[in-house]
Formats: C-alpha cells, structure tokens, sequence
C-alpha cells in the first residue's frame, strides 16, 4: 500500500509530460524549444505548433487552451514579444522534477495526495475531449470549403459544355437554312400559283437531304469532341 503511494506520488500530471515531450524534442526546435538557459521554453511558430504538435499528443489544436493548461499548472509568460513560458521546476533535463508541479485548485480543501494525480488526469482528458470538438468543427468547415470549390469548377465545366451545345446547334440550324436557300435555288420545277409541283423524285430527294442533315451534324458534333 506504502508503495503504491509512492508510486502515484511521484507520477507527473499527462499534461506537464506530454509538454516536456513537446519541447525536448529537437527535431521541432525551429516551432518549439528551450530558452537558452534551459528554464523555460519559447513557442516560436504559435500556428505550426497547434496545428501540427498539439494533435499529435493533446487531440486538439486550440493554443489558447495550451496556454490556459499552463497557468493551472503556475506557468508564467515571461516576455512580451514571444510566448516564452517559465516554471521553477520544468527545467531542461530534469524531468524527474515534473511530479513537483501541481494544478491550481479553486476550492479551499485538497485533494488527498492519493487520488490527487488521477483527479488531474481525468481533468486534462475532460479537456482534450472538449477540444477535439472544436477540432472537428474545423475539420468540417474546411471540407465543406473544398466542396465549395469543386461545386464551382464543376459549374463551370456544365457552362461550358452548354455553350459547345448550343454553339453546335447554331451550326446545324445555319447549314441547314443554307442548303435549303440553295435547294430553293436550284429547284427547276414548274410552279402553279407560286407553289412548286411535285414531280417524280422529290421524295427520294427529300430523304436523302435529311439524311445529308444529320450526317453534317454528326461530323460537326465529332468535330467538337476532338478539340476538347
């Protein structure tokens, strides 16, 4: 029993480990990293690190909740012109320190120190819950301006192919009314009253022009296809 106090004791809040990861980690120093005297830390890049760092550990993106996280834990910023963030016992290698640190309470009776770290932790992941909503919604709003986007090009992709359409149809229409005004032209029949006669043929003739008609537009239509 002694020594699952101990145990429990000395274990640090997930939010202060998951920090201290963040920060230690070189490989993002140019977002994140320690002051030059190793007593604190500077969030160079705030943007990058909530939307690449924060998600990878927290499920979230929300800065200013990282920054409200720091100060339940008594972090203090410590400059104005960058978000430098300080602790008297998070310090650059020496993690073992971390179980020193402890969240703010608003009420005036203490946790037992038994359950005291559970209580934090279940308070941090209430809080990551809560901010990975927020999270989705982003998420959701992003997807729906990509949609957005396509539905336009799609728009103007059917605009367009409308516009060949009736470009098509304009080229049928002025042929035909073209061949007719030669047909008319050449036509020899006698008329009576002003009418043409009908004469042997002139059915045979009739089909063969319709059939001249569509064959012109199914070339014309081939045609526009081609130049897509």
């Amino acid at each position: 029993m002694v020594g699952e106090l101990l145990v429990t004791k000395s274990s640090p809040s997930p939010f202060l480990l998951k920090t201290y990861m963040l920060v230690d980690d070189p490989a993002t120093d140019h977002v994140v990293s320690w002051n030059a005297a190793g007593t604190g830390f500077v969030v160079w890049q705030p943007a990058e690190f909530a939307r690449d760092l924060l998600p990878t550990l927290f499920k979230h993106s929300n800065f200013s909740s990282f920054v409200r996280q720091l100060n339940t834990y008594g972090f203090r910023k410590v400059a104005t012109s960058r978000w430098e963030f300080c602790n008297e016992r998070f310090h650059k290698g020496h993690k073992e320190v971390l179980c020193q640190i402890r969240r703010r309470k608003s009420w005036a009776n203490k946790a037992q120190p038994v359950t005291q770290t559970l209580k934090e932790s279940d308070e941090d992941q209430r809080s990551s819950s809560t901010n990975s909503l927020s999270s989705g919604y982003n998420i959701l709003m992003d997807e729906n301006h990509k949609l957005k986007n396509e539905n336009k090009v799609l728009c103007s992709e059917l605009w367009s192919m409308r516009k060949k359409c009736k470009e098509l149809l304009d080229l049928v229409s002025m042929y035909a009314t073209s061949s007719s005004n030669k047909e008319e032209e050449d036509d020899q029949r006698p008329k009576l009253f002003g009418v043409r006669l009908e004469v042997h043929g002139d059915k045979e003739r009739k089909r063969k022009r319709i059939e001249e008609v569509s064959e012109s537009a199914r070339r014309i239509l081939l045609s526009v296809n081609a130049n897509k």
